[in-house]
């Protein structure tokens, strides 16, 4: 398997002089993922977690339902220039026909659609209504979230370039962490785990990320029948449209001792007081 960082030469300026040494990065490969060997569509990804990641994908895409719709999923020959397997092909056998829908896919950010269109085809598309008022969460708890996510980022201690989901109770344990180069990767590979382990929908859990909200992570929240979803940084006006519409709570900039709920407060008990 791809190793997940790497190491690349750089030049370091600072007031004290500078200095020529080696860096660890995050690694950043293509995956092309085919089903019954015919090309289905291409991400950057940081290598690992290539199961949950394709699980997620083909989820979000309402191309599966349950992890039952895939029957195997193997990687293909592949090497590079050393003639090591890159590991980079992901061939899906899925148990019965996908039909591939005639539309650009959501995950990505220029889909062309118009947002109206977009919070329809998700209300058409999604099979988990999600729980009124439930779960409820103390405001305290959701506040810690993104600083246990971060505890678990391996990764970023080493690289400072992955972005992270991940899925809590509401009693704020850590369920599943998974890290990525992209943000909707991320966020697969918990749904993709979720699929895997029957906990789809999800409808106890917390989905925390470490970035922005936008429309694409709210709608696969959303998707997987997730009630709450947690980010560090803004949500995107559309974001909120969809969490306003699906009963999804949505908070942003939880930092600290504060955060923005946009929509669905009563999911969120009390008021955030560190002892």
């Amino acid at each position: 398997m791809s190793r997940v960082t790497a190491r690349r030469r750089m030049r370091r300026i600072t007031p004290a002089g500078e200095i020529t040494r080696p860096d660890t990065l995050a690694v950043e490969e293509p995956l092309e993922i085919r089903v019954r060997g015919e090309s289905l569509a291409v991400t950057m990804r940081t290598p690992g977690n290539d199961i949950d990641l394709v699980h997620g994908f083909l989820f979000a895409e309402s191309l599966i339902a349950e992890a039952a719709d895939i029957r195997t999923a193997r990687y293909c020959a592949g090497t590079d220039d050393e003639g090591r397997n890159t590991y980079n092909v992901l061939d899906i056998d899925p148990t019965g026909p996908m039909v591939v829908p005639n539309r650009p896919f959501l995950t990505t950010g220029a889909c062309g659609l118009c947002g109206k269109t977009a919070l329809d085809e998700i209300r058409q598309r999604s099979r988990h209504p999600l729980p009124p008022a439930q779960p409820l969460i103390e405001a305290a708890v959701l506040a810690g979230l993104p600083d246990v996510l971060r505890r678990q980022q391996t990764v970023f201690d080493a690289t400072g370039g992955l972005h992270a989901a991940g899925l809590f109770t509401a009693e704020g344990d850590p369920v599943v962490v998974r890290e990525d180069i992209g943000r909707h990767n991320a966020v697969d590979k918990v749904i993709g785990w979720a699929l895997r382990e029957n906990r789809i929908p999800a409808s106890d859990l917390v989905l925390v990320v470490s970035g922005r909200a936008s429309f694409e992570l709210a709608q696969k929240a959303v998707l997987a029948g997730i009630p709450i979803l947690a980010a560090v940084s803004a949500p995107s006006s559309l974001a909120v449209d969809l969490a306003a519409d699906s009963g999804l709570t949505l908070a942003g900039f939880v930092r600290g001792d504060t955060m923005n709920i946009y929509t669905g407060a009563e999911r969120v008990a009390g008021s955030i007081v560190r002892i």
